[in-house]
């Protein structure tokens, strides 16, 4: 009888025990998913706040795979994307020179354009329209102006191109087209702030696609749309779109060589939303780095730098601890040969540059003085800007 009792007290005991152990790992499970969210969630908080860009709510940007049916002419295009442009004026302090020769400062004002991306305040624009700007107001289609933060401009000088927050939401965002499916001969229609004077319409053709060009600072800019649509300063950093009313283009250049009319170019919207999406989601884009920056050599450097009168890149900065200043190359150094091909410009050494890897340890071949050298230098991954 006895061990009997003893027994049903064992039982419930051990029940008991299994009860109170199962409820306790139920406990400690949620209270470790409790403790990770909310570190996820203070991860995320703390993300945002460094790069006021990053925005979880802002999808995905997507090019379409399919080929919309065109509008029935060029006035609906124009309805239906103009909301979508806005004039960008931009106020910058530069350094001009008088008669003398004598430096000072100069606040100058410049135009531009850009188009909404998205609805909360995303609005994309050429690099070169905010560079170095001190105060950017936005107007819009129905007249209203909105000021932008500067800290809020994320850029790159490579594609030429930048991406700025405004503080509004509801904003009619554009449709995002395909350029590779453009044909020599389609009709394309330039809509942005020409020539400062508010928001006009130009319509013109394909000319060529996949262009490259060198703007006016010596940098080339590839994976351009070419047309004989009427572009004029203040477009630049607008929309190029088809006659479905979708962003296949970014208004970039236009030529300004004696005699030549009718050429302006865009970058391609399929080169170029790769770029405006890792400057959304990080602030900066990865890329090979050296740390150098170069003009192209030219008989009037050699001559006032008593230099070697040979094509290459001359490097005219060093950035301090980076891959070229380990690697022991200096200001006035001429690269004539880089990872193996020849180098006989800034852009192509640039080019050479892209076409490298982060991790890389390339071969460059240079002149200093009279003598020819060669270092090795391995390229790391682009800091993120300051």
């Amino acid at each position: 009888m006895q061990n009997s009792r003893f027994l049903q007290t064992l039982v419930v005991f051990l029940m008991a025990f299994v009860l109170i152990t199962t409820s306790g790992c139920e406990l400690i499970t949620q209270t470790q998913n409790e403790t990770t969210t909310d570190s996820t969630s203070q991860q995320q908080t703390e993300t945002s706040s460094t790069n006021p860009l990053i925005d979880t709510s802002t999808p995905q940007i997507q090019i379409s795979s399919t080929t919309s049916e065109p509008l029935a002419s060029i006035a609906d295009v124009v309805a239906k994307v103009k909301p979508s442009v806005v004039a960008i004026t931009v106020k910058a302090t530069v350094t001009v020179y008088d008669m003398f020769g004598r430096a000072y400062s100069e606040e100058q004002e410049g135009a531009g354009s850009g188009w909404i991306i998205s609805a909360n305040g995303l609005i994309v624009t050429n690099n070169h329209v905010v560079a170095g700007a001190t105060s950017i107001m936005v107007t819009f289609n129905d007249g209203s102006n909105m000021p932008v933060d500067i800290k809020t401009i994320k850029y790159d000088a490579i594609s030429d191109l930048a991406v700025m927050q405004v503080t509004a939401t509801g904003l009619p965002a554009v449709t995002i087209g395909n350029s590779d499916q453009l044909r020599e001969g389609d009709w394309v229609i330039a809509i942005g702030n020409s020539l400062g004077e508010g928001i006009r319409v130009t319509q013109g053709i394909v000319s060529r696609q996949g262009v490259s060009i060198t703007d006016e600072n010596g940098q080339e800019i590839s994976g351009l749309i070419e047309t004989d649509a009427v572009i004029n300063p203040g477009n630049s950093g607008g929309p190029l779109v088809n006659m479905a009313g979708e962003v296949i283009g970014i208004t970039n250049a236009k030529t300004v060589a004696t005699g030549v009319e009718g050429v302006g170019y865009a970058i391609s919207i399929n080169t170029a939303i790769p770029i405006i999406q890792e400057l959304i989601s990080k602030g900066y884009i990865v890329r090979p780095y050296l740390g150098i920056d170069t003009e192209t050599m030219n008989s009037s450097y050699a001559f006032w730098y008593r230099l070697q009168s040979v094509p290459g890149a001359l490097v005219t900065s060093v950035t301090y601890n980076s891959p070229a200043d380990i690697a022991g190359l200096m200001v006035k150094d001429i690269i004539v040969r880089f990872n193996g091909q020849k180098v006989t410009s800034s852009s192509e050494l640039n080019e050479a540059l892209q076409q490298a890897k982060i991790g890389q340890e390339i071969e460059i071949v240079y002149w200093r003085g009279s003598t020819q050298s060669t270092v090795k230098a391995v390229l790391i991954e682009t800091p993120k800007p300051q």
